[in-house]
C-alpha cells in the first residue's frame, strides 16, 4: 500500500531537486514520489527519469506544459495514488526519522481501521547563514497524540498558522473537494491550506520537525524584491480567498475564528508589500484592497480591520506608513521568513 503521495512541482530544478528526492525515497516502498517537470529547460526532465528508471515502484514522472507551481501540483493531484499527499517544493526537504515516523502513525491508524483528513507537523526554516534554524511547532495549539476536530483546537501565534509545508492531507477528501489552484500564479500555496479546511473533519498532529523550508535564493517567491515585483498576484490570491467562503457559515466557531485569521495575515502580506514599494499607484490599490473586503464580507472587515494587524496596516499618513513598515520587519525577524 502508498501511504503517501509526494508531489514534487520542479522547473528549472536541476541543481538542487536530488537532495528532496533522496530525503524522500528513505520512506520506501510505502510511498509514491511524483517529479512534475513543469515545462522545465534545464536537465530537471532527464534527471526525473533516471530516478525513475532506478526507483520504478516509486517514482513517477509527469513531463507537462509551463502552467505554474499550482498547476503542477494540481498535476500531481490528479496522478496521485496514495491514501494522503504531500507537496514538497524541489528546493525543500524531509527529515528522514520524522518520515518513518509518520510512516508508522499512518500503518497504526490503517490497522485500526481509522483515517485522518489531515496530519499536521512541524518544519523548520532551513535559512542561508542563519546560525538558529527556527522551527515551527503547534504544540500550544493542537491536542497531541490523538485525533481530534475543529473545536479542541487551542489558540495560535501569529508564526504558527498552518503552511503547505505543515500538512499532509488526505488525498481522496482533497480531490472531492474539487481543490485546483490557479495557473501561472504565486503564492497558492495560501490557497492550497485554506481552500480543503471545511472539508476536514478529523485531525492528528505530529509532534516532529518533519519539513525542511529552504531559504536563502535570490530568484526565491518570498524573496521581498520579488514579491512586490509581484504583488498583483499576491492581491489576486488573498481577493480569491476572501471570496471562497461566506465564513458565517462555517458552523465550527473555531475553524471560523481561524479562517478569519489566516485572512487577516493575508491582507496583513499584501498592505505591507503595497506600503514598502512606496509608490503612489500601490497605495491606491490597498485602499482599494480593504474596501474589496469591506464589499464582499463587512463582518470579517470589521473584525480585520480593527484588530491587531488591521490597525497597525492602516496608520494614516507617512509616519503610519513607517510604523507599520517597522512592525513588518521586527515580525520577520522573529518569525524568519524572507
Amino acid at each position: 500500500m502508498k501511504y503517501i503521495s509526494f508531489a514534487i512541482p520542479c522547473y528549472n530544478s536541476q541543481d538542487y531537486m536530488s537532495r528532496a528526492i533522496e530525503s524522500i525515497l528513505t520512506g520506501g516502498e510505502e510511498i509514491e514520489i511524483i517529479i512534475v517537470n513543469d515545462g522545465s529547460t534545464d536537465r530537471t526532465s532527464e534527471i526525473a527519469h533516471e530516478y525513475r528508471k532506478q526507483y520504478p515502484d516509486i517514482i513517477r514522472v509527469i513531463d507537462k506544459e509551463n502552467g505554474g507551481h499550482g498547476d503542477a501540483v494540481n498535476a500531481g493531484l490528479d496522478s496521485a495514488r496514495g491514501k494522503y499527499f504531500k507537496v514538497v517544493d524541489s528546493d525543500d526537504w524531509v527529515d528522514e526519522e520524522s518520515l518513518q515516523k509518520i510512516l508508522e502513525l499512518l500503518r497504526n491508524l490503517e490497522e485500526e481501521d481509522s483515517q485522518i483528513d489531515m496530519l499536521v507537523s512541524n518544519y523548520v526554516y532551513e535559512k542561508v547563514g542563519a546560525s538558529h534554524k527556527k522551527c515551527i511547532h503547534y504544540r500550544n495549539a493542537l491536542p497531541q497524540d490523538e485525533v481530534f476536530r475543529w473545536d479542541d483546537m487551542g489558540h495560535f501565534h501569529l508564526d504558527q498558522y498552518i503552511l503547505m509545508h505543515s500538512v499532509i492531507y488526505r488525498t481522496n477528501m482533497l480531490k472531492l473537494s474539487q481543490l485546483k489552484l490557479p495557473k501561472h500564479t504565486f503564492y497558492v500555496d495560501n490557497i492550497y491550506v485554506y481552500y480543503p479546511l471545511p472539508h476536514v473533519r478529523k485531525i492528528y498532529y505530529l509532534d516532529v520537525d518533519f519539513y525542511r523550508y529552504f531559504i536563502g535564493r535570490d530568484d526565491q517567491s518570498v524573496n521581498e524584491r520579488n514579491m512586490i515585483a509581484r504583488v498583483d498576484q499576491q492581491i489576486f490570491v488573498t481577493k480569491e480567498m476572501i471570496d471562497m467562503y461566506d465564513l458565517r457559515k462555517i458552523t465550527s466557531k473555531k475553524l471560523r475564528q481561524y479562517m478569519v485569521n489566516h485572512l487577516a495575515i493575508m491582507m496583513t502580506v499584501s498592505s505591507i508589500l503595497l506600503i514598502r514599494s512606496k509608490t503612489r499607484e500601490n497605495l491606491e490599490k490597498k485602499r482599494e484592497l480593504w474596501t474589496y473586503l469591506k464589499k464582499r464580507d463587512f463582518k470579517t472587515f470589521l473584525k480585520i480591520r480593527y484588530g491587531i494587524l488591521g490597525q497597525t496596516m492602516n496608520i494614516p499618513g507617512r509616519s503610519g506608513r513607517k510604523i507599520s513598515s517597522l512592525a513588518y520587519s521586527v515580525a520577520r525577524r522573529i518569525v524568519g521568513f524572507n
